[in-house]
């Protein structure tokens, strides 16, 4: 026997057994849905599951197969998780001045409180001295750090006498 015929006899029989395989579980499938009344509620995850079979599927072969929605409606589940992971949102940020770790605000509070002559120029050194990377801004005047609003000589924001 040819080795091509052989590869063919081989292939159309394992075609044929998905073939009836894939007609056993749609004709199952239909036979329990109707026995369930009412709707079928989808979880989100068994949505992009769907969604990602039925595009692979295409148009055609789903409307033959699909029993619990439409075709189109898998479709448009498919269509909004591609337009969701494209829309942007994993990589935008929460809005204004990123927060000052705990850490480093604490030990912005306390060079101020130990050392009043100090300005922020030398507050972001002494930070810098100690491994931290921080922004001129972390110390900048008018910028409250704990109970402090720093300027050229800090003074706790509570205070009851004016100016620097």
């Amino acid at each position: 026997m040819n080795w091509k015929t052989l590869l063919a006899y081989i292939t159309g029989t394992v075609d044929q057994e998905l073939l009836l395989r894939n007609e056993y579980l749609v004709t199952e499938n239909r036979i329990l849905r109707h026995q369930i009344k009412g709707r079928v509620r989808l979880s989100d995850g068994e949505r992009t599951t769907l969604a990602d079979m039925g595009h692979k599927l295409g148009q055609q072969a789903l409307e033959e197969v699909a029993t619990i929605v439409t075709p189109d409606t898998i479709l448009a589940w498919h269509r909004r998780l591609v337009a969701q992971k494209f829309d942007g949102s994993q990589q935008r940020k929460a809005p204004g001045r990123p927060r000052i770790d705990p850490e480093v605000e604490a030990l912005v509070v306390r060079m101020a409180r130990e050392n009043h002559s100090w300005g922020y120029d030398r507050i972001v050194g002494a930070l810098a001295n100690l491994g931290y990377t921080s922004s001129d801004q972390t110390g900048a005047p008018g910028v409250t750090v704990g109970k402090f609003t720093l300027g050229y000589c800090y003074q706790e924001t509570n205070a009851s006498d004016e100016g620097y």
